[in-house]
């Protein structure tokens, strides 16, 4: 899957008052954590994602799974990308580090997606337009920084 190709849906930035390692550690935990729950699998199965179960290496590595991602890249203290696709998305979560100054961590989380066909377009409408999305990311960023500082 080609990143880069996929429309740009958001991007939420928090900073983090922690080192790029000690948010590297608690953005693997708080993703495999978050995403590994029966919740995810169930929803994973209901829109037919690719990846539909926790699998591969952990702490989260090249290849490693969970329920709606497949861990495309991981570069420890700069980059976690996660792609997945189902039946009305192909999509990409991107979090990327850099240091902030004084010790802290600026953290961001870019979602890129494409939602073809009008099950697509529905499928946009509930998750991205309605604000779900938004929430959820934010609450995501949230634990994260919680669990590093």
């Amino acid at each position: 899957m080609e990143i880069a190709a996929l429309p740009q849906v958001d991007e939420r930035t928090t900073v983090v008052a922690a080192s790029a390692t000690e948010v590297w550690q608690g953005l693997v935990e708080t993703v495999d954590g978050a995403f590994g729950r029966s919740r995810s699998a169930g929803y994973a199965r209901l829109v037919g994602c690719a990846d539909r179960t926790a699998s591969g290496p952990r702490p989260l590595a090249e290849g490693s799974t969970v329920p709606g991602f497949r861990v495309a890249s991981a570069q420890p203290g700069r980059e976690l990308v996660l792609i997945g696709r189902h039946h009305f998305s192909t999509y990409a979560l991107v979090f990327r580090l850099e240091e902030a100054g004084d010790g802290r961590t600026r953290l961001r989380a870019e979602t890129r997606a494409r939602f073809p066909g009008p099950g697509g377009a529905l499928y946009r409408l509930l998750v991205i337009t309605s604000g779900g999305h938004a929430l959820l990311t934010g609450r995501l960023l949230s634990a994260i920084r919680r669990r590093a500082e």
